[in-house]
């Protein structure tokens, strides 16, 4: 496995849609393996391949506590109600910004061995997961879908606090 580096707002791989994987061979599932261990370097619940420089459709997903998981060609087939939500995204660190998300989501794809699965959530993470990592292989970022360039919000470093003063 190879850690690989994450690509930033700006580079032009994010925002070309991914090629379709044409079959799962032991390359794709070299790619699945680099791209869990970027996604868990990078602290990230979620990581597409054109994060990581490579054009094709594939995703990552590992919620806390659980086994990470792959889809290829995944496609939203359905997706129902609104809610806004806080999200950031790998591709964009030191950001947040606020969103609306579908509540329930259904994705069709291929899983590591080349079956069709699908992935059904419903008002967690997961469900939103699903949605970010798929519009990554379709070329957008979370910035695309912000209401407002107001709902970015700059977040501070870590360990950093206003003083103040008597320190």
């Amino acid at each position: 496995m190879t850690i690989r580096p994450i690509r930033y707002l700006g580079d032009p791989v994010l925002r070309r849609p991914a090629k379709k994987v044409s079959r799962v061979d032991d390359s794709i599932r070299r790619l699945i393996a680099d791209m869990t261990e970027s996604m868990y370097l990078a602290q990230g619940v979620g990581i597409a391949a054109p994060q990581i420089g490579v054009g094709l459709r594939v995703v990552v997903i590992g919620m806390p506590d659980e086994e990470p998981f792959a889809l290829i060609n995944p496609v939203v087939i359905k997706r129902s109600g609104e809610r806004r939500l806080d999200e950031g995204c790998l591709s964009v660190p030191g950001y947040r910004g606020s969103l609306t998300r579908s509540i329930a989501v259904t994705v069709k794809a291929l899983d590591e061995d080349g079956r069709e699965i699908r992935v059904k959530s419903e008002g967690d993470l997961l469900a939103q997961a699903l949605e970010h990592e798929t519009d990554h292989v379709n070329g957008l970022l979370y910035v695309d879908r912000l209401d407002a360039k107001t709902d970015l919000v700059k977040l501070e470093p870590a360990g950093a606090h206003v003083r103040d003063g008597d320190d």
